[in-house]
Parts: structure tokens; sequence; C-alpha cells
């Protein structure tokens, strides 16, 4: 959420205009993330994420758009999208791609509880039963097709070790996707980008006990669909637990009990569970790799060091690791 296409108050009062949603009073862009540019959008009549869409076409935002509609229909706790005077979803602002979503209250949790993981748990698992009657395809753009296009562009430019670890966890990860066991995961629309950033949690559970599941807790809500695409369910909570549980045992029980308490895992999920987070890590190494060593210009942009998952995907690959097991 970087800002690659700056906005001025009269482009985006312009681009209001197309919607029921009153007069700007103020427009901020949003550091964080290196995908879109982002802005929090306040209007007479409430608060909401401007996004333009730097990379991805208007051929294919409906699935994240629509997506996002139907887990907010279904009661999932999400951002949605909002209608404008069209009935349309996407318009165009600055040239680019652009929705308007409504902004949920709260804040990101930088050093997450239990509780905290315990909710998204849940709520990941009820977002994965929602979606059984979507009918909207798309493959995880991010997935295995991609590592095997970028990583032989990114090795020249690797050092040694970096460009071993991953040449051999690409061919293992070729392997996992061609196994049985893979192909017989559960699959449908997945956040595919669940990370402490892109949940948030409302005022009131700044007053949690910390690491307990009691206190005031409060979910507000999944944000940034836009790394969204069909895939395993299994590749979506392995995404989450890296980040929010990578080394903190009771915060991956509790998010793990949470899941399954919604939606029980499957004996394909439970044997394929530490190859998956072998999965998730490598996804973004080969993302933060790519970012790293072709990077592109922006204004508020850090691209951020790939060394966080290398090391994960180091653990991950560990004896120890490889013998964690689901519930």
């Amino acid at each position: 959420m970087a800002v690659f296409t700056p906005v001025s108050p009269e482009a985006a009062q312009s681009f209001l205009q197309g919607y029921d949603l009153g007069d700007l009073v103020s427009l901020k862009g949003i550091a964080s993330g290196i995908e879109n540019s982002n802005f929090f959008l306040s209007t007479t009549q409430g608060d909401f994420v401007l996004t333009l869409f730097e990379r991805l076409t208007a051929q294919q935002l409906p699935y994240y758009l629509e997506l996002m509609r139907h887990l907010e229909a279904k009661s999932v706790a999400c951002a949605a999208p909002v209608l404008n005077r069209s009935g349309e979803l996407l318009g165009q602002c600055q040239g680019k791609p652009a929705a308007i979503v409504r902004r949920l209250k709260g804040t990101d949790i930088e050093n997450p509880s239990a509780a905290h993981c315990a909710l998204v748990g849940a709520e990941l698992a009820k977002s994965h039963l929602a979606v059984s009657d979507f009918s909207m395809r798309q493959p995880n753009l991010r997935g295995l097709d991609w590592w095997q296009q970028v990583l032989p562009d990114l090795w020249p430019r690797m050092p040694d070790k970096l460009v071993q670890l991953s040449q051999d966890e690409l061919k293992a990860q070729q392997t996992f996707h061609q196994s049985e066991g893979y192909r017989s995961l559960a699959k449908g629309a997945v956040h595919a980008d669940l990370f402490r950033d892109n949940v948030l949690f409302d005022e009131a559970s700044k007053d949690h006990e910390p690491d307990s599941l009691c206190g005031q807790v409060v979910l507000g809500g999944f944000i940034d669909y836009y790394f969204a695409g069909d895939d395993a369910f299994l590749f979506d909570l392995a995404v989450a637990y890296n980040d929010w549980a990578h080394t903190k045992t009771a915060h991956g029980q509790a998010m793990i009990s949470a899941y399954a308490d919604v939606r029980p895992f499957t004996v394909y999920e439970k044997n394929a569970w530490p190859m998956m987070r072998r999965t998730a890590a490598f996804r973004f190494l080969v993302s933060r790799l790519y970012d790293w060593y072709r990077p592109r210009p922006a204004e508020m942009l850090t691209a951020k060091d790939p060394a966080y998952f290398e090391s994960m995907l180091s653990h991950c690959r560990s004896p120890e690791a490889m013998r964690e097991c689901l519930p």
C-alpha cells in the first residue's frame, strides 16, 4: 500500500462525484505495502480507503472486489467495496483502475496475544466455509507458476547461499504440488496475505490481558484482498500462522484450535501441514526477493528485506518443524 500514483484533493473530489458518499474532507497517503496506491479518504458521510491499482488490470479486479462483497454478505468481518452511482465496483482515477472500500474500525496489532490469534483463526475458517458458493475463479497469481517464472531471472543477482536455498526449495515445492496429497487438499478463494497488518482490531482490544484468551479482544476485520486467489485453504492458514505465531507455540495452538473448531481439518491437511508452512514461507521469500532485486520507484516505498523470510523458510525446513502436525 505504497503511493506510486499521487492523487490531489481535487482529483479525489472529482472521483467522488461518481459516488453517493458526500464531499471530500481529507485525503492521506498510506505508506505501508508495496503493490497499490492507497489513501485514507474521509468524506462528509464517513471514512473510506481509496485504492489505485498499479499492477492488476480492470479485467482481473472484479474477482477481488466481488470476493470482498461475497464475504461481507456472508457476515465475514472484512472491508467491502462501495458501489458507485452506476452500480459498479470499479472506476478510474488518475488513469488507473480505482475502487473505494469502507474503512473498518480499529488498528493492526504488532504484538498480538493468543486471543488475537484465536480470533483470526476462527474468522479465517469462517471465510473458507463462506466461499463454497463463490462462483468466480482465479489462480493464485503468486503461486508456483510465478516462482518458476521469476526466480531464474533473480538468481544471477543473488548471493550463492540464497540461490542454493531457493533452488532446493523450488524443487521440493514442485514435487509437493504434483503429489496426490496436495491435489487432495480442499481449495477455494483465499486471502493469501493475512499478515498482522492486514487484520484490524477495534479500540476495545487494547484492554486485553496479554496472552490470555479472556478479556475484550474485538476483531475489526480483514483488509487488502488484492493477493487473493484460488488456492488450498491450508495455504491461507499457513501464511497467517507463519506471521502471527512463527515462534510462539501458545499463539499457534490458539489459532489452529480456533480454526479447527469452525472448520475441522481433513486427513490430507494434517499430513500436508509441515510442507505447507514451507510453501507459505517460500511464497513470501520469492516476493521479497523480487521486490528487493527489481525495485520500482514509488513515493513512501521501502522494499522489505528478504532476510526475514529466508530465516523463516530455513526454520520451516528444519527436522523439528517438519515433525509438527495438526490436531
